[in-house]
Formats: C-alpha cells, sequence, structure tokens
C-alpha cells in the first residue's frame, strides 16, 4: 500500500528557499540599523537643560524655562534651538558670548527678570536673531554697538526697564528693524539726530513709502518728557511722523515743567535754547545801618537756569535767596540782608547758567556816613581810637596738635585796620601775640600740647581783648583707640599671670615627685610654719620624721618643693606689687 501527501506539492527549490530567507533578514537588518540611528538622533535632540522643558513645533525646537532659579544664563545650551524663552528666572547680566553656541537663533526673549548688565559682545554670534525681547528688567543704559552682531534683527521690544539716555548713534546697527519698544521708561530728553542717524529712516522716510516696503512701528509713550527747548527738535520729528513709520500712541505728553505737564506734544511749541541774560535795577546800592536790603537780579534764558549768590559772608551770616517766575522764560532772585552791618558792605554777584552758557551781574553795597542825617543807630558799638570794634569770632577748625580761627569785623576802613591775636595757656598771665594785617581774617596754630587748656582771642591792633573776643578750648588726647586697647591687653595679661602663677607650681609639685609626696610635703610645711615660730634648728627635727631611706629622699624633694614655692609666692608678691604701681600709672 502506497501512501500520498493531502497537501500540495512545492515547486521550490532548495536554493530558491535560501534566498528568499536571506532577502528577509537583510530587510530586518536595515530596519533595525535604521530604527537605531534614529533613536540615537533623537536622544541627543531630547536633550534639555534642567528645570526648563523642550518642545517640537513647526519652526523648530524651544527652550522655555518659567519662573525657575536659575540665576544666570545656563551653560550647556544645545545648538539646534530656534527660539529660547527665559523668563522670571532672576537673571542678573547678559555676559558675553551667552549664546554664541545656538547659531541658529532666531527668538530670544528674557522679560521680567532683574538684568541690568549687557555685555558688548553678549550677542555674538547671533546673525540669524530676529526677535530680541527684553521687556521688565531693570536696565539703565544699553551698549548699542552690541547689534553690530544681529544684523537681522527685526523686533526690538525694551519696554518697561529704566532707560534715561538715549545716545544719538543708538539706532546706527539696527538697519532692518521693523518694531521699536521704548515705552515706560525713564527718557526725558531726546535729541532728533537718533532717528535721523538711523539707517532705516533714509530707506523708508516719510512720504517716501516704496513698494514692499514694510512699516515700522515706533513706541514712546509714557515716558516723563521734559518739554523744554532741549526736546524741540524730537517734538517737531514726532509731529511729521507719516507712514511708514508709525507711532504706536501719538499722543505723547510732557511730564513737565509745571507750564506743560499734562500737555499733548502737538500742543505745545517750543522756541531754541538761549543762554542765560542777567540784568540788575541798579549796579550801586547805598542803605544805612541796621536797615533791611534786597537785592534783585533778573535772569532770562532758555531753558531754566540755576541762579547763585556769591558774596564774602557767605560762610558767617545765612541770608535767604528767594526765586519768582516771571514768565516762561525769566525769574528774579532775591537776595535779603536783614539789619544791615558794617561787615555787610561789599560786592555781590549773581551767576546764572545753564547747558549752553552762564552769565552773572555784580552789585555793591555801601553804607551810608555816620555823619548823614538819616544813618540809624548800630545794634553794637562803633569803631574808634580808643574804643574796640565789633568782631565776629569763632573756630573754623580744630585738631589734636592745632586750631585755625576766623573773623570778621566791622571798621571804619577795613582796608587799614590791623588786628592783634592774643593766644597762650588758659589762666596764663602771659600770652604770645600775633599782628595780622589788613584783608587776613584766619589764623592757624600748631604743634600744642595735647589735653591742654588754651585760650585765643582777637582785638584791634595795640588794644586788649574785650568780651566776646576770646575763644576757650582744650585740645585732644593723642592716645588713640589701639593705643588703649593694646594698655588694656597688657594688664589682663600682668593680672593673668598673678592668678596662674601658684597653680603653676602646684602643677610642678604634683608632676615631678610621686603622688605621696602632696601629703609629706603639707606635713613638713606645717612643722616648718612651727618651728620658724619658736626659732628652733629645723634640721634635727626633720631627720626623725620619716622612717626609710625613700622618706628622706621624699622629704628632700618636698622640701625643695615647699622652698621653691615661697620663693615663688615672695616673687609673685613682689611681682603684685609692682604691677599695681603699674596698673595705677595707666
Amino acid at each position: 500500500m502506497s501512501l500520498t501527501s493531502a497537501g500540495p506539492k512545492s515547486d521550490l527549490s532548495p536554493e530558491r528557499h535560501k534566498n528568499i530567507f536571506q532577502s528577509n533578514m537583510d530587510t530586518v537588518c536595515f530596519v533595525l540599523v535604521t530604527a537605531l540611528v534614529l533613536n540615537r538622533a533623537n536622544g541627543v535632540s531630547s536633550f534639555c537643560v534642567s528645570g526648563c522643558f523642550c518642545t517640537d513645533d513647526a519652526f523648530g525646537r524651544s527652550l522655555l524655562c518659567m519662573e525657575t532659579s536659575l540665576g544666570r544664563i545656563p551653560d550647556n545650551i544645545p545648538s539646534e534651538f530656534i527660539k529660547i524663552r527665559i523668563e522670571n528666572s532672576h537673571l542678573t547680566e547678559i555676559p558675553q558670548g551667552s549664546f554664541s553656541r545656538v547659531g541658529g537663533l532666531e527668538f530670544l526673549w528674557l522679560n521680567f527678570n532683574n538684568i541690568t548688565l549687557m555685555n558688548i559682545k553678549s550677542l555674538e554670534g547671533l546673525k540669524n536673531l530676529t526677535e530680541l525681547r527684553l521687556q521688565g528688567n531693570k536696565l539703565r543704559s544699553i551698549p548699542w554697538a552690541v547689534f553690530q552682531d544681529t544684523p537681522s534683527l527685526k523686533i526690538l521690544d525694551l519696554k518697561h526697564n529704566r532707560l534715561d539716555v538715549l545716545p544719538e548713534n543708538a539706532l546706527r546697527y539696527l538697519p532692518s528693524l521693523t518694531y521699536l519698544d521704548l515705552s515706560f521708561n525713564q527718557l526725558t530728553v531726546i535729541s532728533r539726530d537718533v532717528f535721523i542717524n538711523w539707517p532705516l529712516f533714509h530707506t523708508q522716510r516719510p512720504g517716501r513709502k516704496e513698494e514692499n516696503s514694510a512699516n515700522v512701528v515706533l513706541a514712546l509713550h509714557d515716558n516723563p518728557w521734559l518739554c523744554d527747548c532741549r526736546l524741540k527738535g524730537f517734538v517737531e520729528f514726532v509731529k511729521s511722523i507719516s507712514p511708514p513709520l508709525i507711532l504706536m500712541n501719538s499722543y505723547l505728553t510732557c511730564a513737565g515743567p509745571s507750564s506743560r505737564a499734562e500737555k499733548f506734544f502737538h500742543e505745545v511749541e517750543l522756541r531754541t535754547c538761549m543762554k542765560p541774560e542777567t540784568s540788575i535795577p541798579e549796579h550801586n546800592i547805598t542803605m544805612p545801618l541796621g536797615a533791611n536790603v534786597t537785592l534783585r537780579c533778573m535772569v532770562r534764558a532758555r531753558p531754566e537756569p540755576a541762579v547763585r549768590w556769591t558774596y564774602s559772608l557767605k560762610n558767617i551770616r545765612g541770608f535767604t535767596v528767594a526765586q519768582m517766575q516771571v514768565d516762561e522764560d525769566t525769574i528774579i532772585s532775591q537776595l535779603i540782608i536783614p539789619s544791615l552791618h558794617l561787615a555787610d558792605r561789599g560786592v555781590y554777584t549773581c551767576t546764572a547758567n545753564n547747558f549752553i552758557g552762564n552769565a552773572s551781574v555784580a552789585i555793591t553795597v555801601h553804607i551810608k556816613s555816620q555823619n548823614a542825617s538819616a544813618v540809624a543807630l548800630p545794634p553794637f558799638p562803633l569803631a574808634s581810637a580808643e574804643e574796640n570794634v565789633y568782631i565776629d569770632f569763632r573756630i573754623a577748625k580744630q585738631t589734636v596738635y592745632g586750631i585755625t580761627v576766623e573773623w570778621y569785623a566791622i571798621t571804619e576802613n577795613p582796608a587799614e585796620t590791623w588786628y592783634t591775636i592774643h593766644f597762650g595757656r588758659y589762666n596764663s598771665p602771659k600770652k604770645e601775640m600775633i599782628y595780622v594785617g589788613p584783608g587776613i581774617n584766619s589764623y592757624s596754630v600748631s604743634d600744642l600740647l595735647p589735653v591742654t587748656k588754651y585760650e585765643v582771642c582777637v582785638a584791634l591792633k595795640n588794644q586788649p581783648p574785650r568780651d566776646g573776643q576770646c575763644v576757650v578750648f582744650m585740645t585732644g588726647s593723642n592716645v588713640n583707640e589701639l593705643e588703649q586697647r593694646e594698655r588694656l591687653i597688657h594688664i589682663i595679661v600682668i593680672v593673668c599671670a598673678m592668678v596662674l602663677a601658684v597653680p603653676a607650681g602646684m602643677y610642678a609639685c604634683t608632676t615631678e615627685t610621686r603622688f605621696s609626696c602632696c601629703r609629706h610635703c603639707a606635713e613638713v610645711y606645717r612643722r616648718h610654719r612651727r618651728r620658724e615660730g619658736k626659732g628652733d634648728k629645723t634640721g634635727e627635727e626633720r631627720q626623725g620624721t620619716f622612717d626609710s631611706l625613700q622618706a628622706a629622699s621624699d622629704e628632700a624633694l618636698c622640701r625643695d618643693s615647699a622652698e621653691d614655692g615661697r620663693r615663688r609666692r615672695t616673687s609673685e608678691d613682689r611681682t603684685q606689687r609692682g604691677t599695681q604701681n603699674s596698673a595705677q600709672l595707666y
């Protein structure tokens, strides 16, 4: 009987089977290798900065670090990122080459950090960067040359910073900008040259829009603009803006001066700046003694100038200065002299200055002669050959070894008045006299003894000083704090040595002999004290005290220790007495 197979008979030869199997193995190997390569590539690209997260979208790979505690820009940012956004991460600066490894970076957002400093090379290597946002930081200034490394930059957002200056060449390296936001800063004055020097202004000048040219948006609102003559060119520029230049908010307002506060730019008319011009009603004023005098100085200038008065008594008498606004460009400054003294006569100068220049004018004050009928009696004695004069006298400077005094006297002929300075120790009957010529109102003395009481007086030449013309003072100590501290340490060291001397002797006794020696030392010491009181011989009684040679050797050792202790105590007593005497010296 023959058996036949139930299934169909295969037409493939063994060689054919082998080829099919080999083809299938090649396909499997190719798939596995491809998967491995893709897995490795995906592993490399999936690396992200610690504390941040990464995303992939149609624009490319992005790094997002939101509300982290980075404190600084990471050093290990991978190079494949197209967008980096680090916000609320406590950044304080942008160092040199912070993103130089990310050469393909196009979008950089560093908003709401604490950035105060940008290095001039902080954007190095970012030639593809098109958008930079630094909103909500603390930048007071920017190194505008930093944008040399970003020729493709189109969006620059700097709002909510602290910028207060915009240099004339600030926009020189931003030829491709389409959006510039400087709103909410501290800008007060800008020159129109900032925009005149902008390369973009020449290619897209208002009224000359070309085909395919993009609009340029400027945001300049919410700055404390100071609408005086210095802002004249900028205000005119803003009024002339038209497409392709567009202001995000065209209603720019003035913050000052007070006459223009809260007004819009288009409501003010500013004039050219002007150097100060000063004028006075009269150059010479004659008034009686004791009269109240007001000196007036009129100043015209743009912008408003700073006005000051200078006069000889400025360091002694504090006069009142008042200022009154006449109109937008004119002010009147007043110097008020109460109760005119003889010493108040002289030249008073009114000086005004602004950033363009300065101007000054002088007023001479005279006092009527005593023989004039209208003269008022002065509130102090007048000078004469027999009487002393009114002298305002004070100490200008004092040191440990010296003193400087100043005085101002009221005399009839100040150009011919000589003075005598009386100087010496307080209560000393004999004092040194120094003669001082006219025009001198100060004198200095040096090489004085420290902690010594002195007296100095100023009077007319060859006249004794009177009440109110002398000053008593005491020089300082020449011992500084360091020396006092050294002396205190010296005293503490001596006291510590006294306290530690006895324990040191006991320590020597307990370490150099056997422990039992301490008891023998105490017994020998008591016997020795009794024998000293009786005046007996000490050698014989001590020989019968111990029972053996070892005890005798111990006795000798203890006796030496006791005697050495007595010598030390005697020396310590002497040292203590000497120390007490030394301490009293300090």
